[in-house]
């Protein structure tokens, strides 16, 4: 393998660690739960700070790498990564859980758009690098589609701290193949840092997730749940104040004027809100309410992920000859279709009657999302492609904190959850029956330009 092999190596690996974080942990949630103690607002907190610091700071960490050097802030990100997922590891209390994960997911928001840069810098011709970065998204799709099956097999050999141990051979091997084989990018000092738009997006999501949170142990109308939509509903009026203003901008607001951007993103954001908070509802419902171990939790979405791939493969044939918004709305339909099947199952479902309606869910996920990120940048000029692709990343991101928080608070009381979860997926049916409406709003575009794709795997 010659050095710019290495390099795609190192990156993809850096890129596969995060995204197998993102959907490793779903299947330890209960038993994480039964060794540190803590309810479903707890534990909903251990799946969300990973993200929330995730989704937060990914346009800024991107800026930083152009800043100050992609290999320099990727090695430190991958550092950070390794030993915060050690800590996860090491944790001896829920606090102690979260606070680590939310280290682990400013490491994440830092090593994906550095990857991209390191990656990009390598191979500098287009066609290459098209080929480069599609081995790169791959890898990481298998990686987070494999998540479930991986929790579960390693938390039930091992115990639920290997989920995180596993990234620290991971985190070291590639730490050594970028320093050994990776190249510096050029620095760009004058790249601005929009600190003021960096903290109010982060209060922001930071506000809402937790009166999500909260609302489902105190309920709504409790005074700190109200202070907290309050605090986020002002945060993000400041935050659009800011981002109008600012000279450079954490997320170009003209990037709304294209026009299926705005669509595009909404879909990604509605999307992810459904299936990850489905998947964390699912898998508490296949633990606490059927009683599996992990790795059976983990073996049941097998055919979810199996439906993703074959999906994310029927995508790329068809998009010469099936519109993408076309593709969206059938995926959309389909999803909701396997949502309210699920809403004639009981605890006592057996899980071959399951079976459709995951199938559903996955392959309905594979057809929107390559479709709408295509869509997305087929729209923008390629000088902002990298910031439009960066803000459908953190929409997407943002997504997957409201759905676990969401669906999550609607499990949360005593008893059985799947009253809680029968709402969930009526819930569902409406947001993808938005997403059908918003399809139409997608339009298509004679050109694609030459893009820097962030996360374009279904996952």
């Amino acid at each position: 393998m010659n050095r710019r092999g290495w390099t795609l190596l190192a990156t993809s690996l850096g890129f596969s660690v995060v995204q197998l974080d993102v959907s490793v942990v779903n299947v330890a949630i209960t038993p994480i739960g039964a060794d540190l103690g803590g309810g479903v607002a707890a534990l909903q907190w251990v799946v969300n700070a990973y993200t929330l610091a995730f989704a937060g700071l990914i346009l800024t960490a991107g800026a930083l790498g152009d800043r100050i050097g992609a290999k320099r802030v990727f090695v430190a990100g991958f550092a950070l990564f390794t030993v915060a997922s050690s800590a996860c590891g090491f944790a001896p209390d829920l606090v102690s859980l979260v606070a680590a994960r939310a280290v682990q997911g400013i490491g994440a928001a830092v090593l994906v758009p550095c990857s991209l840069t390191l990656l990009s810098h390598a191979y500098p011709a287009a066609r290459e690098r098209a080929g480069a970065i599609g081995l790169w998204t791959a890898g990481a799709s298998t990686a987070m589609a494999s998540g479930p099956l991986i929790g579960g097999v390693l938390t039930t050999t091992l115990g639920w701290r290997a989920i995180f141990f596993i990234n620290a051979p991971i985190g070291l091997a590639g730490i050594l193949l970028t320093l050994r084989t990776a190249t510096e990018t050029s620095r760009s000092p004058g790249r601005g840092i929009d600190l003021p738009g960096q903290l109010t997006a982060v209060l922001t999501l930071t506000a809402l997730a937790f009166a999500v949170i909260e609302g489902g142990q105190r309920g709504f109308t409790d005074p700190l749940v109200l202070a907290a939509f309050a605090v986020a509903v002002a945060a993000g009026s400041v935050f659009v104040l800011v981002e109008a203003h600012s000279s450079r901008p954490m997320l170009p607001l003209g990037l709304f004027r294209a026009p299926s951007f705005g669509p595009a993103t909404a879909i990604g954001l509605l999307v992810n809100i459904v299936f990850y908070g489905l998947l964390f509802v699912l898998s508490l419902f296949f633990q606490r309410e059927q009683h599996h171990s992990a790795l059976l939790t983990g073996l049941a979405f097998a055919p979810m992920t199996i439906a993703i791939i074959a999906a994310n493969l029927t995508t790329s044939r068809l998009a010469h000859r099936v519109s993408a918004r076309r593709l969206i709305i059938i995926g959309a339909t389909l999803m909701a279709a396997g949502c309210a099947a699920l809403l004639g199952f009981g605890a006592t479902a057996p899980y071959p009657a399951l079976v459709i309606q995951l199938i559903a869910l996955g392959y309905g996920l594979g057809l929107i999302v390559p479709s709408m990120t295509s869509t997305l940048l087929s729209g923008v000029a390629r000088t902002r492609s990298g910031a439009a692709s960066g803000a459908l990343n953190t929409a997407r991101q943002t997504g997957s904190v409201l759905g676990v928080a969401l669906f999550g608070a609607l499990i949360s009381g005593p008893g059985s959850l799947v009253p809680g979860w029968h709402v969930a997926l009526l819930i569902s049916i409406g947001l993808l029956a938005a997403i059908v409406a918003i399809g139409p709003g997608i339009r298509p575009s004679e050109s694609t330009p030459e893009a820097e794709v962030c996360e374009c795997s279904s996952w």
